[in-house]
């Protein structure tokens, strides 16, 4: 059964559900793992902040080896530049004249920003904020690998990157693409061939424009599940994990972690039992991510969470207010008792929270608003 059952003491009070909480001590030994192993294959880390959100973790990322972080959205590189992040990489094609000047004035404020691109089009837009604000953008130009979302195809990358060399304002300094566990244009468990793949067409991409006389220092990969093995392929010169350092239920899934080492978890409180083999709890849809759905391919997830203490309970339902786990009969459940539930991704999740509770090494709570939190701009 859960090990909480109470709901834990914030300032002398009970802690109010639904809200969630991160294991500093877990954390710290989770952003350690990642960057030794990246160290010992002589890569770059850069963890992308759309995990934590915090400045606070991405400094203490930083702090263990990491040389910089990734974004998705200016306005993240924004919080994360007032929270003293000096090296942030925007890996998101930037396209809109307010947008790609915010990006110019951030560079020019001392910040290193790069800039994703993945079109001729989006390219120029960035050589002309860049000349209208006097600054020199770095760019990286995304490849589609796969996945079928943004990025340029691998046989154009060769024109539109020469292309990109000849624009003002801006320097194309490396290329990169998010694929995540894909082999042959197929999800996988298999996230060691997935990474391989991942890296080796990369590698071959720089090589062919490297070929072509076009200059490319950087090659970034890499998801939380893939990173490791996409650091491994010579020529990979950087990963971008970003899940890794609270971890899910996802990466357990995929091997890449233990529930042990899931850092964040919500807590909620049973709310009803209307029935022997339901619980109602006060979180539903606007506490937990559903955009990985139970019961697809290639993880068959079981439900939106794992129940701490509990493998058998099943949160299988959920309207808005509302998470609707199913039980057995025999279960020693009652109202108000509080569970730990850790989510299918924490990413999302998070992003559903104003703060989080981070919990230290003496077992104190820490209330901590979640800095980058809704930034969609």
């Amino acid at each position: 059964m859960s090990e909480w059952m109470h709901a834990p003491l914030y300032e002398g009070r009970e802690l109010e559900t639904p809200c969630v909480v991160i294991d500093g001590d877990v954390v710290e030994r989770n952003i350690a793992a990642m960057a030794e192993a990246v160290a010992r294959l002589g890569v770059k880390l850069r963890p992308h902040a759309k995990t934590h959100k915090l400045p606070e973790m991405a400094a203490r990322q930083i702090a263990a080896g990491a040389v910089g972080i990734t974004v998705a959205k200016i306005s993240e590189a924004e919080v994360m530049a007032s929270g003293g992040i000096r090296d942030i990489f925007v890996a998101y094609p930037l396209v809109s004249k307010s947008k790609l000047d915010r990006a110019a004035r951030l560079g020019r404020s001392g910040i290193r920003l790069i800039i994703g691109v993945d079109s001729l089009e989006g390219a120029k837009r960035v050589s002309e904020a860049a000349l209208r604000e006097g600054a020199v953008l770095e760019v990286r130009l995304e490849l589609e690998t796969g996945l079928r979302r943004t990025g340029v195809s691998m046989d154009k990358a060769v024109q539109i990157a020469r292309l990109i060399t000849e624009l003002p304002g801006i320097k194309l300094s490396g290329i990169f693409t998010y694929r995540g566990a894909l082999v042959d244009g197929a999800s996988t468990l298999d996230i060691k061939a997935a990474g391989h793949e991942e890296g080796r067409l990369m590698a071959e991409a720089a090589t062919a424009l490297r070929t072509a006389g076009i200059t490319i220092q950087d090659v970034s990969v890499g998801s939380s599940p893939t990173a490791i093995y996409a650091a491994e392929i010579d020529g990979v010169t950087e990963v971008r994990p970003g899940t890794y350092i609270y971890q899910d239920r996802m990466q357990a899934a995929f091997g890449s972690s233990t529930l042990e080492q899931c850092a964040g978890a919500v807590l909620a409180t049973i709310v009803s039992r209307p029935s022997d083999d339901l619980i109602v709890i006060d979180g539903g849809s606007k506490t937990f991510a559903t955009d990985v759905q139970p019961g697809t391919a290639p993880l068959f997830l079981k439900g939106f969470g794992h129940v701490t203490g509990d493998p058998d309970a099943v949160l299988e339902r959920m309207n808005e207010e509302h998470g609707m786990i199913r039980v057995a009969p025999d279960a020693v459940y009652q109202v108000g008792d509080v569970i730990r539930i850790i989510p299918n991704h924490i990413c999302s999740t998070v992003n559903l929270h104003s703060f989080v509770y981070i919990k230290e090494t003496d077992g104190q709570l820490r209330k901590t608003s979640v800095a980058a939190r809704g930034m969609l701009e």
